[in-house]
């Protein structure tokens, strides 16, 4: 049987397997190399992975959706780096799985909001936003504040990151539950958020 423009077209049974098979063939092509190149794979200088309380914040980060509407990329455009600093490099987020990349911006990018404001903003601004920016149109989240960070799983999701590349130590495993001890899922949120973009300093 001779392909032919006219026979794809009306049998739908076998574009749909030439359209898949062409996709995939061009995706792999563009994503297959990126395993192999430095960039993409290595990270910057000076990073490390998240704390067991970064981690967790991060973790009540992505539960609560703060992804939806803040991007944690920056992209390489100037109007961009004037704002954000640093356009992002595959280098920073080696140890996020899965990245906070993104284009929505609802809110501001956050790719480099570490350090940026003090603990106690961040803490005003989550419980109710509208405290220190009038603006605002996100939520509160003041129920955060009371909710304990560590719900028992801190070490097997360590133990599982380090199993995927992550470079915990046994020290740093074991010590992670008291290191969330007393802890709320506030304080845990905030130090993931301070922690965003203060490895880009290592940048080349």
């Amino acid at each position: 049987m001779k392909l032919s423009h006219e026979l794809i077209e009306k049998n739908i049974g076998l574009l749909i397997v030439l359209v898949i098979a062409v996709v995939s063939v061009g995706g792999l092509v563009e994503i297959v190399p990126l395993y192999f190149q430095k960039s993409t794979t290595e990270p910057v200088a000076g990073l490390r992975p998240y704390t067991a309380l970064q981690q967790t914040g991060r973790d009540i980060y992505i539960r609560e959706g703060c992804y939806g509407c803040h991007s944690q990329m920056v992209r390489p455009f100037r109007a961009e780096t004037e704002r954000y600093g640093h356009y992002s490099v595959a280098g920073e987020f080696v140890y996020d799985r899965p990245f906070q990349w993104g284009s929505k911006r609802t809110g501001p990018d956050l790719a480099r909001v570490g350090g940026r404001y003090t603990d106690e903003w961040h803490r005003i601004h989550l419980i109710n936003p509208r405290d220190v920016v009038p603006e605002s149109n996100m939520p509160g989240y003041p129920f955060l504040a009371t909710a304990r960070a560590d719900n028992g799983t801190i070490v097997r999701k360590l133990e599982a990151l380090r199993a995927l590349g992550h470079p915990y130590t046994d020290e740093e495993i074991a010590q992670a539950p008291q290191e969330l001890a007393g802890k709320s899922e506030l304080d845990a949120l905030i130090a993931y958020l301070q922690s965003l973009g203060t490895s880009v300093s290592g940048v080349k």
